[in-house]
């Protein structure tokens, strides 16, 4: 390998890895005691929905409503 791949190959372990993180303190990842796979599947699975949508939500611009000439801010 060389050594810009082994960058490119650091850098996506590390947003990876920050992805992970985010998922764990927004979406709850870390919070469910594994017993069976079925559950563990379902809660993972539910929780990556959650960050798609909290992503996906953040990523959309607000629109700005036009001020009235008697509004004040």
């Amino acid at each position: 390998m060389t050594m810009a791949e082994l960058v490119t190959a650091a850098g996506q372990r590390w947003m990876v890895e920050e992805a992970f993180q985010v998922a764990k303190g927004q979406a709850g990842l870390d919070g469910h005691e594994v017993r069976k796979w079925c559950s563990r599947y379902r809660h993972a699975t539910v929780c990556v929905l959650a960050m798609v949508f909290l992503v996906t939500a953040r990523s959309r611009p607000i629109p700005c409503q036009p001020l009235t000439p008697g509004h004040r801010p």
